[in-house]
Protein backbone atom coordinates (compact mmCIF):
# COMPACT_ATOMS: atom_id res chain seq x y z
CA UNK A 1 0.00 0.00 0.00
CA UNK A 2 1.53 3.33 -1.00
CA UNK A 3 1.74 6.40 1.25
CA UNK A 4 -0.95 8.30 -0.66
CA UNK A 5 -3.49 5.49 -0.13
CA UNK A 6 -2.48 5.17 3.52
CA UNK A 7 -2.97 8.96 3.99
CA UNK A 8 -6.38 8.83 2.29
CA UNK A 9 -7.47 5.97 4.57
CA UNK A 10 -6.30 7.95 7.60
CA UNK A 11 -8.32 10.95 6.40
CA UNK A 12 -11.38 8.75 5.86
CA UNK A 13 -11.09 7.31 9.38
CA UNK A 14 -10.70 10.82 10.82
CA UNK A 15 -13.76 12.05 8.91
CA UNK A 16 -15.79 9.04 10.05
CA UNK A 17 -14.85 9.81 13.67
CA UNK A 18 -15.89 13.45 13.16
CA UNK A 19 -19.15 12.32 11.58
CA UNK A 20 -19.90 10.05 14.55
CA UNK A 21 -19.22 12.96 16.92
CA UNK A 22 -21.52 15.32 14.96
CA UNK A 23 -24.27 12.71 14.75
CA UNK A 24 -24.04 12.22 18.51
CA UNK A 25 -24.33 16.00 19.03
CA UNK A 26 -27.42 16.03 16.79
CA UNK A 27 -28.93 13.15 18.74
CA UNK A 28 -28.34 15.08 21.97
CA UNK A 29 -30.33 17.99 20.53
CA UNK A 30 -33.25 15.61 19.96
CA UNK A 31 -33.84 15.79 23.71
CA UNK A 32 -33.21 12.19 24.59
CA UNK A 33 -30.74 10.43 26.83
CA UNK A 34 -29.46 6.88 26.62
CA UNK A 35 -29.57 5.07 29.96
CA UNK A 36 -28.17 1.58 29.49
CA UNK A 37 -30.45 -0.06 26.93
CA UNK A 38 -33.28 2.40 27.52
CA UNK A 39 -33.76 5.67 25.63
CA UNK A 40 -35.37 8.41 27.72
CA UNK A 41 -37.07 11.40 26.05
CA UNK A 42 -38.04 14.60 27.80
CA UNK A 43 -41.65 14.57 28.97
CA UNK A 44 -42.81 17.16 26.41
CA UNK A 45 -41.33 15.12 23.57
CA UNK A 46 -43.00 11.94 24.89
CA UNK A 47 -46.39 13.66 24.90
CA UNK A 48 -45.88 15.02 21.38
CA UNK A 49 -44.92 11.56 20.16
CA UNK A 50 -48.03 9.97 21.69
CA UNK A 51 -50.25 12.49 19.87
CA UNK A 52 -48.68 11.52 16.53
CA UNK A 53 -49.29 7.80 17.02
CA UNK A 54 -51.77 6.33 14.53
CA UNK A 55 -54.07 3.59 15.83
CA UNK A 56 -53.64 0.17 14.28
CA UNK A 57 -57.06 0.02 12.57
CA UNK A 58 -56.60 3.38 10.86
CA UNK A 59 -53.05 2.43 9.92
CA UNK A 60 -54.25 -0.85 8.35
CA UNK A 61 -56.97 0.96 6.37
CA UNK A 62 -54.70 3.72 5.08
CA UNK A 63 -51.62 1.55 4.50
CA UNK A 64 -50.72 0.41 1.00
CA UNK A 65 -52.49 -2.93 0.43
CA UNK A 66 -49.51 -4.47 -1.38
CA UNK A 67 -47.46 -3.98 1.80
CA UNK A 68 -49.88 -6.24 3.65
CA UNK A 69 -49.99 -8.78 0.81
CA UNK A 70 -46.19 -9.09 0.63
CA UNK A 71 -45.79 -9.16 4.43
CA UNK A 72 -45.76 -12.97 4.69
CA UNK A 73 -42.98 -13.15 2.07
CA UNK A 74 -40.85 -10.62 3.94
CA UNK A 75 -41.38 -12.23 7.33
CA UNK A 76 -40.74 -15.75 6.02
CA UNK A 77 -37.10 -14.66 5.72
CA UNK A 78 -36.84 -14.82 9.51
CA UNK A 79 -36.26 -18.59 9.27
CA UNK A 80 -33.02 -18.43 7.21
CA UNK A 81 -31.91 -15.40 9.23
CA UNK A 82 -32.28 -17.28 12.52
CA UNK A 83 -30.46 -20.30 11.12
CA UNK A 84 -27.65 -18.08 9.82
CA UNK A 85 -27.45 -16.33 13.20
CA UNK A 86 -27.10 -19.67 14.96
CA UNK A 87 -24.50 -21.00 12.53
CA UNK A 88 -22.30 -17.88 12.39
CA UNK A 89 -22.37 -17.55 16.19
CA UNK A 90 -21.44 -21.22 16.58
CA UNK A 91 -18.62 -20.77 14.05
CA UNK A 92 -17.25 -17.70 15.83
CA UNK A 93 -17.43 -19.18 19.33
CA UNK A 94 -15.85 -22.47 18.27
CA UNK A 95 -13.20 -21.30 15.78
CA UNK A 96 -12.15 -17.75 16.75
CA UNK A 97 -10.48 -18.92 20.01
CA UNK A 98 -8.49 -21.47 18.00
CA UNK A 99 -7.40 -18.82 15.48
CA UNK A 100 -6.86 -16.30 18.33
CA UNK A 101 -9.17 -13.78 16.67
CA UNK A 102 -10.96 -11.32 18.96
CA UNK A 103 -14.67 -12.13 19.00
CA UNK A 104 -17.21 -9.83 17.38
CA UNK A 105 -19.68 -8.45 19.93
CA UNK A 106 -23.10 -9.28 18.53
CA UNK A 107 -24.73 -6.59 20.69
CA UNK A 108 -22.70 -3.90 18.90
CA UNK A 109 -24.54 -4.72 15.68
CA UNK A 110 -28.01 -5.94 16.68
CA UNK A 111 -29.67 -3.11 18.57
CA UNK A 112 -33.35 -2.98 19.48
CA UNK A 113 -34.35 0.56 20.43
CA UNK A 114 -36.96 1.74 17.90
CA UNK A 115 -39.65 -0.06 19.85
CA UNK A 116 -39.29 2.64 22.51
CA UNK A 117 -40.58 5.33 20.13
CA UNK A 118 -44.04 6.38 21.31
CA UNK A 119 -45.23 7.61 17.88
CA UNK A 120 -45.09 4.10 16.40
CA UNK A 121 -48.06 1.76 16.73
CA UNK A 122 -47.66 -1.93 17.52
CA UNK A 123 -47.48 -3.01 13.85
CA UNK A 124 -44.87 -0.36 13.02
CA UNK A 125 -42.83 -1.40 16.06
CA UNK A 126 -42.99 -5.01 14.89
CA UNK A 127 -41.67 -3.94 11.47
CA UNK A 128 -38.86 -2.04 13.17
CA UNK A 129 -37.87 -5.02 15.33
CA UNK A 130 -37.64 -7.21 12.22
CA UNK A 131 -35.50 -4.66 10.35
CA UNK A 132 -33.27 -3.99 13.37
CA UNK A 133 -32.63 -7.70 13.70
CA UNK A 134 -32.15 -8.49 10.00
CA UNK A 135 -29.84 -5.58 9.18
CA UNK A 136 -27.94 -5.84 12.45
CA UNK A 137 -27.46 -9.57 11.87
CA UNK A 138 -26.09 -9.02 8.35
CA UNK A 139 -23.64 -6.41 9.70
CA UNK A 140 -22.59 -8.81 12.48
CA UNK A 141 -22.09 -11.65 9.99
CA UNK A 142 -20.13 -9.36 7.71
CA UNK A 143 -17.70 -8.45 10.49
CA UNK A 144 -17.22 -12.10 11.48
CA UNK A 145 -16.49 -12.99 7.85
CA UNK A 146 -14.27 -9.91 7.38
CA UNK A 147 -12.10 -11.02 10.29
CA UNK A 148 -12.02 -14.53 8.85
CA UNK A 149 -10.93 -13.17 5.47
CA UNK A 150 -8.26 -11.03 7.15
CA UNK A 151 -6.95 -14.11 8.95
CA UNK A 152 -6.82 -16.44 5.94
CA UNK A 153 -6.48 -14.26 2.83
CA UNK A 154 -6.03 -10.50 3.35
CA UNK A 155 -5.48 -9.85 -0.36
CA UNK A 156 -7.40 -7.37 -2.52
CA UNK A 157 -9.02 -8.53 -5.75
CA UNK A 158 -7.59 -7.66 -9.16
CA UNK A 159 -11.03 -6.39 -10.22
CA UNK A 160 -12.89 -3.56 -8.53
CA UNK A 161 -15.61 -4.83 -6.20
CA UNK A 162 -18.59 -2.98 -4.76
CA UNK A 163 -19.55 -2.96 -1.12
CA UNK A 164 -16.32 -4.19 0.41
CA UNK A 165 -16.00 -4.26 4.20
CA UNK A 166 -13.88 -1.67 6.08
CA UNK A 167 -10.99 -4.07 6.60
CA UNK A 168 -10.61 -4.68 2.86
CA UNK A 169 -8.97 -1.29 2.19
CA UNK A 170 -6.03 -2.34 4.37
CA UNK A 171 -5.47 -5.70 2.68
CA UNK A 172 -2.39 -6.46 0.60
CA UNK A 173 -2.47 -5.40 -3.02
CA UNK A 174 -3.21 -8.07 -5.58
CA UNK A 175 0.09 -9.69 -6.56
CA UNK A 176 2.05 -8.21 -3.62
CA UNK A 177 4.08 -11.36 -3.00
CA UNK A 178 7.12 -10.00 -1.14
CA UNK A 179 7.25 -11.21 2.48
CA UNK A 180 3.70 -12.52 2.15
CA UNK A 181 3.95 -14.98 5.06
CA UNK A 182 5.41 -12.35 7.41
CA UNK A 183 2.72 -9.84 6.42
CA UNK A 184 0.00 -12.46 6.87
CA UNK A 185 1.29 -13.16 10.37
CA UNK A 186 1.17 -9.41 11.15
CA UNK A 187 -2.52 -9.37 10.17
CA UNK A 188 -3.17 -12.38 12.40
CA UNK A 189 -1.44 -10.76 15.37
CA UNK A 190 -3.52 -7.60 14.87
CA UNK A 191 -6.72 -9.67 14.90
CA UNK A 192 -6.01 -10.84 18.45
CA UNK A 193 -6.86 -7.35 19.70
CA UNK A 194 -9.32 -6.36 16.98
CA UNK A 195 -12.47 -4.48 17.82
CA UNK A 196 -15.53 -3.62 15.76
CA UNK A 197 -14.37 -0.16 14.73
CA UNK A 198 -10.64 -0.39 14.10
CA UNK A 199 -8.98 -2.16 11.22
CA UNK A 200 -5.39 -3.28 10.64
Amino acid sequence: MNDNIRNLLTQINTLEDELRTELHKQESRMLFEIKGKHVEFEQAVKQAHRKLKQNVFRWLVTNRPWNLITGPIIYSMIVPLLIMDLLISFYQFSCFPIYQIARVRRADFIVFDRGQLQYLNVVEKFHCIYCEYANGLIAYIREVLARTEEYFCPIKHARKILGSHARYAYFLDYGEAGDYEAKLEAYRVALRKADNTNVF
